[in-house]
């Protein structure tokens, strides 16, 4: 999930039937304060020095991102539909635009972390002039499918940030020499990991992607545009790994060289590898005293042989499939097993164990497809057959970002509950780790 959308992550429209039929924008009101309050709740644990923090430029600090969500609503409701809005400060528009190019000029996103000012307190104050100013349109905006929309889009996108509020805050507090904890993390039980096993599928040709929802009064009848329009693929036989890959068997790889093996790599990741800087571990990973350890938004702890690995690029999950005789699956056969197996995981935000851990007892075929961790695809992130993004700055939300990435599906133990799905596509960079990336293999048959 990139700030883009899907943490990722988002997109363009919401793809639901424009019928007014049974719309009644007030009923969102609910949602509109669960949403918001958890972003609040996220954040109000931190000290002030916290929210300023800009480590690394993918990463935004979390005032922006209490701002930017915050600019969304104002910028795509209250503007266009509430007469009486008046802004608080008319250069929030170019402090807090991401990328929406027909909106206006954006703040440079390598920089956010230089804004001192706003200061928290009037960030605050600035989303609760908006949080206000929402309510009072929602509750009198009757049966508007434009307002209903928008909203929801406007929620989804929220959540989105959430997530990418504790992955920035997990680098930067990664980055320190203290290695804090974060107060509203904490650490899951240990559990034996099952042995690896397969589910085999036979292959022929299925269709994946979203249906057309109606929009009811249900915000989660939503789907984003770039998990659209439902189209066919073939497949042909393969089989999917009932878990993902483990820190244990990650140790393996490394002890055996997979770091200093060429012909794991492919070309741009072996480049990667020697670059300035690289790895040799997983994100976050460190030997101390002979042994290893890993931070995690929790304090840091001695690895979990049992637990699944996590925050792998994609460059590396590709080489250790190859060390293994395995390869990535496609978003194709991710989606269809999903479609078949894919049960919500414990392990999501509202738990508050804020990392993959292994499942608790036996099951029968893929494990978790659901949350604890993203899992990489070999699959280039591109629009699906008959997709057209929507006209308006609107239309930016994910069409434009459909270049050089690769999708990864699942949802992870930062992710809201309910806010993903089987047809669900979030998107990185290959070098991309500090989201909780995994690996799932995949096999032919």
């Amino acid at each position: 999930m990139s700030e883009s959308g899907t943490s990722g992550g988002i997109n363009s429209e919401v793809y639901m039937q424009q019928d007014s039929e049974g719309i009644d924008c007030s009923t969102l009101l609910g949602a509109f304060d669960t949403v918001r309050s958890r972003s609040r709740w996220l954040t109000d644990v931190l000290e002030i020095e916290d929210y300023g923090l800009q480590p690394m430029p993918d990463a935004s600090p979390a005032k922006w991102h209490l701002a930017h969500t915050t600019w969304f609503f104002e910028t795509f409701l209250l503007k266009p539909f509430a007469p009486s809005w008046r802004p608080l400060n008319e250069r929030y528009e170019y402090l807090f635009n991401s990328y929406y190019n027909a909106v206006g000029a954006q703040f440079p996103r390598t920089r956010r972390g230089d804004l001192s000012r706003p200061t928290v307190r009037e960030v605050l104050a600035y989303r609760d002039a908006v949080d206000d100013a929402m309510r009072e349109l929602l509750l009198r905006s009757g049966n508007s499918v434009d307002v209903a929309q928008r909203t929801v889009l406007g929620l989804n996108h929220e959540e989105q940030h959430q997530e990418l509020i504790l992955t920035d805050l997990k680098y930067a507090f990664g980055q320190n020499p203290l290695l804090p904890a974060y107060a509203h993390a904490h650490v899951g039980p240990r559990r034996a990991a099952q042995t690896l096993s397969w589910t085999e599928h036979p292959g022929d040709v299925f269709e994946i992607g979203a249906s057309v929802h109606s929009i009811g009064s249900n915000p989660r009848c939503f789907v984003f545009d770039n998990e659209t329009p439902r189209h066919r693929v073939l497949l042909e036989p393969f089989a999917l790994a009932d878990r993902c890959v483990t820190s244990g068997e990650w140790l393996a790889f490394m002890a055996d060289g997979g770091y200093s093996s060429p012909e794991l790599w492919l070309s741009d990741g072996w480049a990667w590898l020697q670059s300035p800087g690289a790895l040799r571990a997983p994100l976050y990973w460190h030997r101390n005293d002979g042994g290893w350890f890993e931070y995690t938004l929790a304090g840091e702890r001695e690895i979990d042989p049992d637990a699944p690995v996590t925050h792998i690029s994609f460059y590396e999950a590709d080489a250790y499939a190859r060390w293994v005789g395995a390869r990535l699956p496609t978003e194709a056969e991710w989606e269809v097993m999903a479609e078949r197996h894919a049960t919500p995981s414990p392990n999501y935000l509202d738990e508050r164990c804020l990392h993959p851990r292994s499942s608790a007892g036996p099951g029968t075929g893929p494990r978790d497809l659901l949350g604890n961790q993203w899992e990489w695809t070999s699959s280039p992130y591109g629009a699906y057959p008959g997709f057209r993004p929507a006209a308006g700055a609107l239309g930016e939300y994910n069409g434009k970002f459909m270049c050089n990435q690769l999708v990864l599906r699942g949802g992870s133990c930062a992710t809201p509950q309910g806010h993903v799905r089987p047809s669900y596509r979030n998107f990185f960079y290959p070098p991309n780790q500090w989201q909780f990336t995994g690996v799932r293999l995949a096999r032919d048959l």
